[in-house]
């Protein structure tokens, strides 16, 4: 890793008392590396507004360290949305990771224009940003977003979400390099200058991590699955095939100059622990 390149993890909000356990031992482990920032989820699998502010506020209290709210807009009116916000910022939260959001059962994508909703990402990326100046992330996607049409209209939504005021971009998970270099060769392209940060997952499960990965219509090599193939029920081989994977993908982003990197912790610390020392 080069002495510029820094990093940062990705947590969720717990939804039981074991889940929190496991939750606070990873926060501690992880921390004590020195992460630029943190982040927790919002929404997710029925986790509440709650559970994030619950979070962040013991996150925040327990480590010291910069910790950033995701928040998505979807099927929020503006004003609840401003409202949140503005107590976000009175509470010394100034990061926020700025999201469409699921699209419920009811609505289908694009949106119909409503004053009183965003329509955009790009629109709620302008809407905090007058309303406070909070350091902003936005998502994007490497192979596209599922919703999109297309790669090259993805793009240009994420430069309208960066021309409004995002300070980065962090990107969907993906496990060949060589697809993030692409994508941020053609964000340059469209006159994209805002920081691209690949976003890493490690696999603690691979099946369940092939699912996921389905869903975000995010590829899975076939050399991965060559890999993993037969070894349900040998954890340990798996775990090491893993490690190995994390460290080489963080290794080789580092040495070809990227200046950070973003770890999904699943709210597990070894796996990413391990990965950012061998660094």
């Amino acid at each position: 890793m080069t002495q510029a390149t820094t990093f940062s993890f990705e947590f969720f909000p717990p939804k039981s008392e074991a889940a929190a356990a496991h939750l606070w031992e990873a926060v501690s482990a992880l921390a004590g590396l020195g992460p630029k920032y943190m982040t927790v989820t919002y929404g997710a699998g029925g986790s509440t507004r709650e559970g994030t502010v619950d979070t962040i506020a013991k996150m925040k209290e327990e480590t010291g360290l910069p910790i950033g709210s995701h928040l998505t807009f979807i099927n929020t009116p503006k004003d609840q949305l401003h409202e949140f916000t503005s107590a976000l910022w009175a509470a010394g939260i100034k990061h926020i990771v700025a999201l469409r959001g699921d699209m419920p059962d009811d609505l289908h994508w694009p949106l119909d224009p409503d004053a009183d909703y965003f329509q955009y990402t790009s629109d709620f990326v302008a809407g905090l940003k007058s309303w406070h100046d909070f350091e902003i992330s936005v998502g994007c996607y490497p192979e596209k977003h599922p919703d999109a049409s297309d790669i090259n209209s993805d793009i240009a939504a994420l430069k309208l979400k960066c021309d409004a005021g995002a300070d980065r971009a962090i990107t969907q998970f993906f496990f060949d390099n060589d697809v993030f270099y692409r994508f941020r060769d053609e964000c340059a392209k469209a006159g994209i200058t805002t920081p691209i940060v690949p976003g890493l997952l490690p696999i603690h499960d691979f099946k369940n991590m092939c699912r996921f990965a389905g869903r975000c219509q995010a590829s899975v090599p076939d050399w991965l699955h060559e890999r993993f193939a037969g070894l349900e029920g040998k954890p340990e081989e798996a775990h090491k095939i893993a490690l190995d994977l994390l460290v080489n993908q963080s290794l080789g982003l580092a040495t070809q100059g990227v200046g950070h990197i973003h770890y999904y912790t699943l709210n597990k610390a070894a796996m990413t622990k391990e990965a950012v020392e061998a660094l």
